[in-house]
């Protein structure tokens, strides 16, 4: 188990998602703050195999950018984002 797994589960449990894209460099930069805890993210990925375009979930949630982090009061914020601010933005507890 990763170190931060019950702080990255909650966001599911939060109903907070992430949007990003394979190939996006703030993504790769956004998941390597979790670790190995990344597999717990409720991560949608928005681009196709090809790179090319975007993925109807992501159109249909208006998704502009990558990353974009939605929070259950459906407020967004764009970019890599802090974990100190995530806890902040959720009901979810970063452990020490």
């Amino acid at each position: 188990p990763g170190k931060i797994d019950s702080f990255a589960q909650c966001f599911k449990d939060d109903w907070a998602v992430f949007y990003g894209a394979f190939w996006c460099s703030h993504c790769q930069a956004q998941k390597k703050l979790f670790g190995s805890s990344v597999k717990l993210l409720p991560y949608v990925e928005c681009s196709p195999a090809s790179g090319q375009g975007q993925l109807q979930i992501c159109k249909d949630n208006n998704i502009e950018g990558y990353p974009t982090w939605e929070f259950a009061d459906k407020t967004r914020l764009n970019g890599e984002i802090s974990l100190a601010i995530l806890a902040e933005k959720t009901s979810c507890v970063l452990p020490e």
